[in-house]
């Protein structure tokens, strides 16, 4: 058969109620008021801000939604929505999300629960949509969750996401970290170091086009494959506030740009997110001190995680090795997400827009949601 064996769940008829003391409030918010809300999660991050959203798919299809018990908000979440002409259906997205971990106190698994729960009401039974959530699990750490998920009827899902990564912890002393690299990615920081190189940090228009710059002269050296426009990251970033910028880092010899990489600080996980050396930065070893420099300044920051946001050992075997090299052996760990979860009512419109999502998976071609 095209489609997997759907949850009970999915044949619900009524809403599903909220535990005591729980609210649910829908698409009053504006971008202001949406920053202030993610600051108090501690697993805020890019693609659940207003401007990755807007950029991404348009302020006319986003959806956003908040739980609160009592009068504490203790989950959000940022929905993107695909619609299908002729349907009146289509995909709720939810990238990253929700977020449930707040700073104040510790996550409950009961508010994931319960904004799970909020979730499907709005998008599978009120809107009729397909709703996928990509939450950043592992399945070392994530048991009860995958089990309340399967519980409120979504069912696992095969789909394009780079689901394998290697993650840091920055909660190890910096000597600690530094004995951690592998012999011979610390033997290159070593040399990188001897070279009076430069770093640059900060946020500017100016440096993300330095950025754009080098990274330009890398692809048409190197001639790969673009999984991401860096161009509309930089759209996200002028509509950013401040506070929630990506930091991008310039590396110069003598006052010539020959490494960069941009990073986002949101939440308590520092997300790489591009990394490029022209043949200058290759001679010095650039790239080493700059990714030396992210982890001094993330402990800085007070981030607990350095996620290197994606690995794959097979079709990309020199970035892995790269990676691999800073993670080492003690300083984190290699984990892969559990990945995308779908819930729907049974319905024709539901049935033709996962077949074309299947149809779409298997030809590779990226028109429905998978970033």
């Amino acid at each position: 058969m095209v489609f997997e064996v759907i949850a009970l769940a999915s044949w619900v008829n009524a809403m599903k109620a909220l535990a005591q003391g729980y609210t649910v409030h829908i698409d009053e918010f504006n971008a202001e008021s949406w920053y202030q809300i993610i600051d108090d999660f501690d697993d805020a991050n890019i693609y659940q801000t207003w401007a990755y959203g807007e950029i991404r798919q348009g302020h006319r299809n986003l959806s956003h939604l908040t739980l609160k018990r009592t009068d504490e908000t203790v989950a959000a979440a940022q929905i993107r929505l695909f619609r299908v002409p002729l349907m009146g259906s289509g995909f709720a997205y939810v990238r990253w999300g929700p977020l449930w971990r707040t700073s104040s106190r510790e996550g409950s698994i009961e508010v994931f629960r319960q904004v799970i729960r909020a979730l499907w009401n709005e998008y599978v039974y009120r809107r009729r949509m397909v709703l996928r959530v990509f939450p950043p699990f592992f399945p070392d750490d994530t048991g009860e969750l995958t089990k309340i998920l399967q519980e409120e009827g979504f069912s696992s899902v095969q789909t394009d996401e780079n689901s394998r990564t290697l993650i840091i912890n920055l909660d190890l002393s910096l000597d600690e970290l530094r004995k951690g690299l592998s012999p011979s990615w610390r033997r290159h920081l070593n040399g990188a170091e001897k070279h009076n190189l430069q770093i640059i940090r900060g946020t500017s228009n100016e440096l993300f086009d330095e950025f754009i710059r080098i990274y330009d002269e890398m692809w048409q050296r190197k001639r790969f494959v673009e999984t991401a426009n860096v161009r509309q990251y930089k759209e996200i970033q002028e509509k950013l506030p401040q506070n929630t910028k990506m930091k991008i880092l310039i590396c110069r010899v003598d006052d010539k740009p020959c490494a960069t990489a941009v990073c986002s600080t949101i939440g308590k996980t520092g997300l790489f997110l591009f990394g490029a050396t022209n043949e200058l930065g290759m001679e010095t070893k650039a790239s080493y001190l700059i990714h030396w420099s992210i982890i001094q300044w993330l402990r800085e920051e007070g981030c607990t995680y350095y996620d290197l946001n994606g690995i794959n050992p097979t079709s990309n075997p020199g970035t892995y090795q790269f990676k691999a090299g800073l993670c080492g052996k003690k300083n984190g760990r290699d984990v892969t997400f559990l990945g995308s979860f779908d819930n729907y009512k049974i319905s024709v419109s539901s049935l033709a827009i996962l077949l074309a999502d299947r149809l779409r998976h298997r030809r590779h071609v990226t028109t429905v949601p998978t970033s």
